[in-house]
């Protein structure tokens, strides 16, 4: 069940643009653990005579070119009810893009330590 969106948000169709599967392996490189939501939708709404565009994680694959009701902010119509945060797509830092960030710093200053020991 969805929330109810907020008071004075506008409503409009979404068409959806992609519908992708997300192995449970890519899913495990996010930040460790698993969501039961494996499918990645895009979509496109017209708010204002302009195209915006969104993307959310479902449980269920909803085909191309679906539409789909959305609700969108009047002040700010990049901000709407199916893609958290402003609308613009979420992106996570990958585990092992921190693993090898620690990696590097923990090599230098391993590296400055020995050279310091001549």
């Amino acid at each position: 069940m969805t929330p109810p969106p907020p008071l004075g948000w506008i409503a409009t169709q979404a068409t959806v643009t992609t519908c992708r599967y997300q192995f449970a392996r890519l899913n495990t490189l996010y930040l460790g653990f698993q969501t039961r939501d494996k499918f990645r939708i895009t979509f496109d709404y017209y708010a204002h005579g302009r195209l915006y565009s969104g993307e959310f994680q479902s449980p269920k694959a909803i085909p191309q070119n679906s539409s789909v009701a959305v609700h969108y902010n009047p002040l700010n119509p990049a901000e709407n009810t199916l893609a958290p945060g402003d609308g613009q797509p979420t992106s996570r830092t990958p585990l092992f893009l921190v693993g090898i960030a620690g990696s590097v710093s923990l090599s230098l200053l391993w590296f400055a330590v020995l050279r310091g020991c001549h």
